[in-house]
């Protein structure tokens, strides 16, 4: 069973990135699937999460309207599309999934976690 994230990197404020979680080992059908992130010196934190069971989204209010998760059952991938990013959004970012169908950010559901990828907002 593994998450492998893809896509960090640096770019200046305003850009945008796209990161990517492929999931082996098992299907993400009927998986909640969420992003996290941590800053340096602070508590990781819920970013956005998905339900492959419904679609349901839910986003944190600091990344509403710019961020938006999808995930692709056929390519057992989730993916998180990041514009207008800011330079409070670098952080490594972590996906995780949750086996249950409801779309959640409590952090303690998730039981498996990939290794992280960096993503650094700067001018």
């Amino acid at each position: 069973v593994q998450l492998v994230e893809s896509g960090g990197g640096s770019v200046q404020p305003g850009g945008s990135l796209r990161l990517s979680c492929a999931a082996s080992g098992f299907s993400l059908e009927n998986y909640a699937l969420g992003w996290f992130r941590q800053a340096p010196e602070k508590e990781r934190e819920g970013v956005s999460c998905i339900s492959t069971f419904d679609g349901t989204t839910d986003y944190a209010d600091s990344v509403k309207g710019r961020f938006t998760i999808s995930s692709d059952n056929a390519k057992n991938t989730v993916y998180l599309q990041m514009n207008n990013l800011k330079l409070e959004d670098t952080a490594v970012y972590y996906c995780a999934a949750d086996y249950g169908t409801i779309a959640t950010m409590t952090e303690g559901l998730y039981d498996y976690w990939g290794q992280g990828t960096q993503v650094t907002v700067s001018s």
